[in-house]
């Protein structure tokens, strides 16, 4: 086979290749379309998901304080209530400490009497 056939040949072979090239690339285009179109679809999907997600999340987040708020405001009226309680007993102890130290006081009175009228009387006997 000579140089020139095997140009020829060659020729033949690019002019093949050639003709049948933009029908490969014709159908590499839709499919790179169609892949596209799915990525799109599915990253879509995957976005709506996501954001289901994140609502769902939202709202068991915004359930849970709202819990959490309604166990504090029970915790401090619980808290305010005991708070109430102590003041008051703290009121009594401190009205029945005043009554003994005047009973206490009323004692030392009647002893100091008792002995003034002991040393009156001894006074007197002298």
């Amino acid at each position: 086979m000579t140089t020139e056939e095997r140009l020829y040949k060659l020729e033949g072979i690019v002019e093949g290749v050639m003709a049948t090239l933009p029908g490969q690339v014709t159908s590499l285009e839709g499919r790179v379309d169609l892949l596209r179109q799915e990525v799109k679809a599915e990253i879509g999907g995957l976005r709506r998901e996501v954001e289901e997600k994140f609502n769902g999340l939202r709202q068991e987040i915004k359930a849970e304080i709202q819990s959490l708020r309604q166990e504090m405001k029970a915790e401090t009226t619980e808290l305010r209530g005991e708070i109430q309680s102590l003041r008051q007993e703290m009121a009594s102890l401190r009205q029945e400490v005043k009554a003994e130290i005047n009973t206490a006081f009323n004692k030392l009175m009647l002893y100091f009497t008792a002995l003034a009228a002991a040393l009156a009387v001894l006074t007197f006997l002298r």
